[in-house]
């Protein structure tokens, strides 16, 4: 699942890459069936080396991933992520019609449950409305949005979304069954619509302003075939 062309960044401290929908980052503390690969073995088998995990982004979510290739390099790039000094930029794709620009902050549990204090920015790039129904509308409508995570949380972008009822289109665990059965249904799209596209940073040791961007996988294509065959609005 990963290889040369997976990567998407690379000097003599810092590898990136763009990682694929349903891949886990790393071995997860308990082991669910199929959970035979990791983003972080398989970079380190194809590289031949030793490499350092420096965040996560979700199983079904895709896009920038970044490594490091040593030790005083990841404890440098961790104090970047601690001092929000690494801007993350994501984009979704979420039910209905979502308003111009937004700030939310707005507490998200972890993984464990434990209530977190969490801050996202968004954005609407593009509003969709298909001529597909939706019960109980004859239209579906749908948006696609830039969100920036101002904080780390365990499936943050996804929470906040769902708490503002904009679900982003294919997430099982905090989406709405009606639309990821519609687009899995009748569309044959069942990934996630959620994609890291870009991260950008000052690198520790050069000090030079890095950016790192993430191609959209498939199923956004897929998408797009969609909007021009059923599209009867978009803004």
């Amino acid at each position: 699942m990963i290889s040369e062309e997976n990567i998407i960044y690379r000097d003599d401290d810092l590898v990136a890459i763009n990682k694929p929908c349903g891949l886990l980052v790393h071995r997860p503390e308990i082991l669910e069936e199929g959970d035979s690969v990791f983003a972080l073995q398989l970079l380190r088998d194809l590289l031949g080396q030793k490499v350092y995990n420096l965040h996560r982004i979700d199983r079904p979510t895709s896009g920038v991933l970044l490594f490091t290739l040593n030790k005083e390099m990841a404890a440098k790039v961790n104090d970047l992520f601690k001092e929000k000094k690494m801007k993350k930029t994501y984009v979704a794709l979420v039910r209905g019609w979502f308003p111009h620009e937004t700030f939310l902050n707005y507490p998200v549990k972890n993984s464990k449950d434990k209530i977190l204090d969490a801050e996202t920015h968004f954005k609407l790039l593009n509003k969709y409305e298909l001529l597909i129904p939706v019960e109980p509308y004859e239209t579906s409508r749908y948006s696609m949005i830039e969100a920036h995570p101002q904080t780390g949380r365990w499936h943050q972008i996804r929470q906040h979304l769902a708490h503002l009822r904009h679900y982003i289109i294919n997430d099982r665990v905090h989406g709405t069954g009606a639309h990821n059965n519609m687009f899995t249904e009748q569309l044959g799209i069942s990934d996630l619509f959620l994609h890291a596209q870009k991260l950008q940073f000052t690198h520790p040791v050069t000090e030079k302003e890095i950016l790192i961007q993430a191609e959209f996988p498939l199923h956004w294509e897929d998408f797009q075939k969609v909007v021009e065959k059923y599209s009867i609005q978009t803004a």
